[in-house]
């Protein structure tokens, strides 16, 4: 049974790993299929190839942040050009909207928390080429003021109010396209620390998804049951969607262990994702 795992995060966004040590953290688990899918960024994924080994299958990808009409939503990009002008257009787009929601952020923690930040850690905030809350929480972790980065997120960054630096969902799944990629919605029911929708919530929104031209959902995921991951893919082969699956690694700044696609660690037939099939016939 092949070992894949198609949701992975490098420091070039708000993973721990370099992309050298994330090939060979693959490569060590025994993994023969992955992806690489920073958030809002491409900026790992050329470099990927210099560490792959023999037998080991890459897929170039990209989690763009979203809001598909009223859903804010992940949406992966699978088999994209990362050269594309189109995507490397939006993804500019995105480091200013980023650096904005940043902004937002700081001057949150210094009206509220009185919280200031030093030139030090502000240099390195800058310095990165996505920013996300992980970041700033592990800045709120190494300063003592809280146990670990979710805990850091919950107290200090949740309820700061940024306005909607989100993409468009159609336009993002139209440049993916253009790029030459497969967009697919990561963890449909809930991502980390979310409350996962149930039935009645979210078929309404998957009909608005593929309204949007979504080609394939995230059913394998190292946070949901069985039960879900039954429900999900019941719902894509109704809806002719692709099957994709992944842990959503992130290293250390995340629990989830390497290649597990769903809560009870069982080991998942590749055969069942049909995006594999999509990409490598």
């Amino acid at each position: 049974m092949a070992k894949f795992d198609l949701h992975l995060h490098s420091n070039n966004s708000d993973g721990s790993d370099s992309v050298k040590e994330l090939v060979e953290i693959v490569i060590n688990s025994g993994i023969t299929v992955f992806a690489l899918t920073d958030h809002d960024t491409v900026s790992g994924v050329n470099e990927v190839e210099k560490y792959l080994s023999e037998g080991i299958n890459f897929i170039k990808g990209v989690e763009l942040t979203c809001k598909a009409r009223d859903i804010k939503c992940h949406i992966l990009g699978y088999n994209i050009n990362p050269d594309s002008k189109e995507l490397t257009d939006l993804i500019e787009l995105g480091k200013k909207l980023r650096r904005q929601k940043l902004e937002t952020r700081i001057k949150y923690l210094k009206d509220v928390w009185n919280i200031e930040l030093t030139k030090e850690e502000l240099d390195w905030l800058y310095s990165r080429k996505s920013v996300v809350k992980t970041h700033i929480a592990n800045i709120l972790v190494k300063r003592g003021l809280s146990d670990n980065n979710v805990d850091a997120m919950k107290k200090y960054l949740d309820d700061c109010k940024t306005g909607n630096t989100r993409f468009d969902g159609e336009e993002a799944i139209k440049v993916i396209e253009q790029a030459g990629g497969i967009p697919v919605w990561a963890h449909p029911l809930g991502g980390e620390g979310e409350k996962h929708l149930s039935k009645e919530e979210f078929l309404p929104k998957l009909k608005i998804m593929i309204d949007c031209g979504i080609q394939g959902l995230e059913c394998y995921y190292s946070r949901y049951s069985i039960s879900e991951i039954e429900f999900l893919v019941k719902c894509a082969n109704k809806n002719n969607l692709l099957i994709s699956g992944g842990s959503d690694w992130h290293g250390t700044n995340k629990t989830v262990p390497i290649g597990r696609l769903n809560t009870e660690d069982t080991g998942i037939d590749s055969n069942k994702i049909t995006l594999l099939n999509a990409l490598f016939g």
